[in-house]
């Protein structure tokens, strides 16, 4: 069970960071902005690379489970 939670909790850590990071950061307030969209989009990515992840496993699983 904590490996099937560990992932989302380190997309949620990272989120947690670049905010903090950001917010905290000494920029202009489109820099900001800038870099939250950036960010953003990475971390989008990365979660979806994390999903299509869990999907495939979840699909060698369904295929072990049907043998």
């Amino acid at each position: 069970m904590a490996k099937k939670i560990f992932p989302f909790g380190a997309i949620i850590g990272a989120i947690a960071g670049v905010i903090a990071g950001v917010l905290v950061a000494p920029k202009s307030g489109r820099e900001t902005r800038a870099d939250i969209k950036a960010k953003a989009e990475e971390l989008k990515d990365k979660a979806e690379t994390e999903i299509d992840k869990a999907k495939a496993s979840a699909g060698e699983l369904k295929d072990k489970l049907k043998k």
